[in-house]
């Protein structure tokens, strides 16, 4: 299962659903929206709470708690990632299906927000246990999910295995094999090439784009990675591939720092065949809690959500911060960021990659026919960028926040299509 870092934040922010409605209330204040028609664009559709019975290795059977919440579908069917861990809350899981919702209306891709999770603790779970507690949360959720209403993706603590159980118990029940009912999946299954580097490489597009409108070359350009699972590790080694000089990262284990630059090709096989950062040899041992405030030109926050806040957002110091986890800023740590002229890439754009080629995988099953690495990565490209520079046009031309700007552009096109399809009743 995949190892992410989970930093606690050294205030108490607002819930994660607040910090999200917060988020919105702040851009839809901006537009000429119907007040009644925000209230409907603004709450999850569907919050979906489900116990399930497993039985574990030693033969007694444990309850464990899951969730699924559809924030929309106006767009399409709700797109959204499972994640497996003992913090998961409703409060979380409904926030993440918002951001899903304007994540992909920030790309222009036809799916809503959706989001799931289950309390649990994998690391000490079994892979059979693991197995049994997916099926049952996928046979419980199976007139909720599906291709043409909600689709599940990989998050925190799962993965491709996970995604393979799913999808064969969805299969199961409907009595054929439904391929578009998870992306995320082995590829020998009807997943999509480039999927695993995904987000990544979305996060390092963004970054490639915020450099050019800030006029600093890659090549003179310093940058820390804050969480070394999927998202950071590519994030990094495509910045290092880029010229960018990566001095610092971490992970749950320990962090890492050279200020020549760590070699992180190096460091990725290191970490392929140890599962952490701590004792690599190409650098020296480095403070995770110090990570945030490290003077680098680029910060990239590969965590989890409530990393910055008020209490320390004064102290970051690079010029750009590109949201690489979900919601790692807070509405107060973002006035403090503001105040400083922190370029931040917004999560609901910087981290889109994963689920642009989620979609892509989608089609791909759907038409029974596949891509090359080189089409998946081309069509990324052009919908990241063309993205990124849709929301700078919207900050420049009413001098807001990228983050701001996001929501706008995302929230107006929901509206749009509301109005065009109208409300039935």
């Amino acid at each position: 299962m995949t190892k992410e870092l989970h930093l606690k934040s050294d205030t108490i922010p607002l819930s994660t659903f607040e910090s999200a409605m917060k988020q919105f209330d702040q851009a839809a204040s901006r537009l000429h929206i119907d007040k009644g028609l925000l209230e409907f664009l603004k709450y999850p559709r569907r919050s979906i709470i489900v116990k399930l019975p497993v039985r574990m290795d030693d033969g007694s059977y444990q309850m464990f708690t899951g969730y699924r919440v559809q924030h929309s579908i106006v767009r399409g069917p709700a797109k959204g990632g499972v994640r497996y861990h003992p913090d998961v809350t409703l409060d979380e899981v409904q926030a993440l299906a918002a951001w899903m919702t304007w994540k992909c209306a920030v790309v222009n891709i036809p799916f809503g927000g959706g989001k799931g999770g289950i309390i649990c603790d994998p690391p000490k779970m079994s892979e059979g246990e693991l197995e049994r507690l997916t099926r049952r949360y996928t046979a419980t959720l199976f007139d909720a999910i599906g291709p043409e209403s909600d689709v599940p993706a990989p998050d925190v603590n799962t993965n491709e295995q996970t995604m393979a159980w799913i999808m064969d118990t969805y299969s199961m029940h409907a009595q054929h094999t439904v391929t578009s009912v998870v992306t995320g999946k082995p590829v020998v299954m009807g997943g999509s090439k480039g999927r695993r580097e995904a987000t990544g490489r979305g996060v390092v597009i963004t970054i490639r784009e915020a450099l050019k409108h800030l006029n600093i070359n890659p090549m003179d350009a310093t940058a820390a990675v804050q969480g070394f699972g999927n998202v950071g590790s590519v994030t990094a080694l495509l910045l290092h591939r880029m010229g960018v000089k990566v001095t610092h990262v971490c992970d749950v284990f320990g962090g890492l720092h050279n200020s020549e630059g760590i070699d992180i090709e190096a460091l990725v096989e290191y970490v392929g065949r140890h599962k952490k950062v701590v004792g690599f040899h190409g650098a020296k041992p480095f403070s995770t809690k110090d990570i945030l405030y490290v003077d680098v030109d680029i910060l990239v926050p590969a965590a989890l959500e409530n990393q910055i806040t008020g209490k320390n957002a004064a102290r970051i110091k690079a010029k750009i911060l590109a949201e690489g986890a979900n919601g790692p800023v807070t509405p107060d740590g973002d006035v403090i960021l503001d105040k400083q002229k922190v370029f931040v890439i917004p999560d609901i754009l910087c981290n889109a990659g994963g689920v642009t080629v989620s979609y892509f995988e989608w089609v791909q099953d759907r038409m029974g026919y596949f891509w090359t690495e080189d089409e998946v990565n081309a069509r990324l490209e052009q919908i990241m960028t063309a993205a990124f520079h849709d929301v700078l046009d919207v900050a420049v031309k009413n001098k807001v926040s990228l983050r701001l700007a996001a929501f706008m552009v995302a929230i107006q096109r929901v509206a749009d299509v509301v109005l065009l399809r109208g409300i039935y009743s």
